[in-house]
């Protein structure tokens, strides 16, 4: 792809007009088939990763560049402030491992400080949300730890991080997303959800003169080009101890936060042993909690149960056994998911298969089951970013700061929008995900991948809360069991079931591209069904790339995002 076309496409991106996102473009004018992929849901993000490909970098280095330009361009969705979860194939040791980047609450916060402040529930926004450290640059300082110990990288993170610094020193222009977003959270409301004007920090950069950016104008953040620049100077650590954390835990204190310099110091990612399940032929794969993977697997396991082909793709029986899926899979997800650390959930057991095909019995087949929804209303901020490399190294990962723009607390000078994960404790003293101090909310982030022969078969995934093993189950199907490409199945129509987004409403939700008749029937069945206008966002941004026998791939990114899949 040369250099006029990518800009066109960037152009176009920015204005909201149609753009190429579900296609994967091919960057080398060789007639050889592709053998490495990146995509993300952001064009800039996605040429970062690109070009360290094309200069040997290997695919979790080319995923640090990338992630790094998603902090500054996708600032809804995830910053420096935020969570991370990898899901790592090495090609050269024929190995899969995890690793878990999500920040623990703070040595200072416990159920008695919204108790004593008359509160039923964890403030969704303000100091009082970011309750938990944030997570990211441990996840990028134990990834290229591994990088290079392992996997022969040798770019250091100064160097991935070049494109993320470019981007918030000298600007980049304004997606019709982003603008709309911004308007969307600045906006007051009676939820008290929104108005995010009201701290400073955000209005300075995202609201200046009182008036949100408008799409095509310029987003310099100089502060947070500072911090990047503090990164690629001293290491990831300086973001937990010295002269950044103490700028971090100062922000949040003059504001009335918890977190102290011991809380962000003893921050450290981890790897984890992924979870795996049968499916068709091929082997699914995701993390453990904290995070919501056995919810995905748990989808994919009950679904493998029934003949897919059977159905039919797109028709009212695939929808309802996959919504009756997710149902089923949420109620354990509300019993089991925390921090390990704080239960004795044995959760292979939970994937062993004997159990799956009791709760594939289970599923109502001319009914609806009236399973109780999720206590807590996971939102859909996040984004998802994979990519293939020519050796045959693979990474599935996914990062987030919880709501749009989360917290909405930017501490003074760092630029660093800071996460409102810990608003997703509950205050329930008898759920399993009760806040206690020192302990990792349960997550809906989750990055999965498919094997098949021991090897990369399909990385994929998606942002959207609840949304997420949905997405993931109906992408994964059309590829396998249908044989769609990426692009396609990613682009086509979705279901959604339940509270996403925040949004309360309990209906199953259908794109308008959907047939009426499968939308009836669902109805017949019980389903409260609702459409939505057609390539929604509410639906999130996926992104697949397959890795077919030949080793050759194919990459597909979300037409409802600003994204783009990139091959070469």
């Amino acid at each position: 792809m040369n250099r006029r076309s990518f800009l066109k496409s960037a152009a176009l991106a920015a204005t909201g007009a149609s753009l190429c996102a579900p296609h994967a473009l091919q960057a080398s004018e060789s007639k050889a088939a592709p053998r490495a992929a990146i995509t993300t849901p952001h064009y800039l993000a996605s040429e970062a990763g690109y070009r360290i490909l094309e200069r040997g970098g290997n695919a979790l280095e080319a995923i640090v560049a990338a992630a790094s330009v998603l902090v500054v361009v996708y600032p809804q969705m995830c910053t420096l402030g935020g969570d991370a979860f990898y899901l790592i194939y090495n090609a050269q040791t024929g190995e899969l491992k995890g690793i878990n980047a999500s920040g623990r609450s703070g040595e200072k916060v416990d159920r008695a400080v919204y108790e004593d402040r008359h509160l039923s529930a964890i403030p969704s926004r303000g100091p009082l949300s970011a309750i938990t450290v944030p997570g990211i640059v441990s996840g990028w300082d134990l990834a290229l730890e591994y990088s290079s110990l392992a996997m022969g990288g040798a770019f250091s993170l100064a160097r991935l991080l070049e494109d993320a610094q470019k981007y918030a020193e000298e600007g980049f222009p304004i997606t019709k997303s982003l603008s709309d977003w911004i308007v969307e959270d600045t906006r007051i409301d009676n939820t008290g959800r929104h108005n995010l004007q009201q701290y400073e920090g955000f209005a300075n950069i995202f609201y200046p003169g009182g008036k949100p950016l408008q799409p095509m104008t310029m987003l310099r953040q100089p502060d947070l080009a500072k911090s990047l620049a503090t990164l690629a100077d001293e290491g990831p650590r300086a973001f937990y101890e010295g002269a950044l954390a103490r700028a971090l835990v100062k922000g949040l204190a003059d504001v009335g936060g918890l977190l102290t310099d011991r809380d962000f110091a003893s921050q450290r990612a981890f790897f984890v042993e992924p979870l795996r399940t049968k499916y068709r032929d091929c082997v699914a794969c995701n993390l453990p909690p904290n995070c919501q993977g056995l919810s995905s697997l748990q989808i994919l396991g009950i679904f493998n149960c029934f003949d897919a082909k059977a159905m039919g793709e797109g028709t009212a029986a695939f929808y309802h056994v996959l919504t009756e899926a997710v149902k089923r899979a949420f109620v354990d997800r509300e019993r089991y998911v925390t921090d390990p650390e704080f239960s004795h959930t044995d959760y292979a057991s939970l994937l062993a298969p004997g159990y799956l095909v009791s709760m594939a019995r289970e599923l109502p087949m001319k009914g609806v089951a009236n399973y109780l929804l999720p206590s807590l209303s996971p939102q859909g901020d996040t984004v998802w970013l994979g990519c293939v490399d020519a050796k045959g190294n693979a990474v599935s990962y996914i990062q987030s700061i919880y709501h749009d723009f989360g917290s909405g607390i930017i501490p003074a000078g760092t630029g660093i929008i800071l996460q409102n994960r810990g608003s997703f404790f509950s205050l329930d003293k008898k759920h399993a995900n009760v806040l206690e101090p020192l302990k990792r909310t349960m997550h809906t982030l989750n990055p999965p991948m498919f094997l098949k022969n021991g090897k990369p078969h399909l990385v994929y995934g998606t942002m959207g809360g609840d949304g997420q093993p949905q997405t993931q189950a109906v992408v994964a199907s059309r590829v396998v069991d249908f044989g769609m490409t990426p692009k396609d199945a990613v682009a086509a129509p979705r279901f959604l079931y339940g509270r996403t987004w925040g949004d309360n409403s309990t209906t199953l939700k259908l794109e308008g591209r959907i047939r009426p008749e499968v939308g009836k029937r669902l109805a017949e069945l019980g389903h409260s069904v609702e459409y939505l206008a057609n390539f929604t966002e509410t639906m999130g941004h996926a992104g697949a790339i397959l890795v077919k026998e030949d080793r050759s791939v194919e990459a597909g990114t979300d037409p409802r995002s600003d994204g783009l899949a990139l091959t070469l």
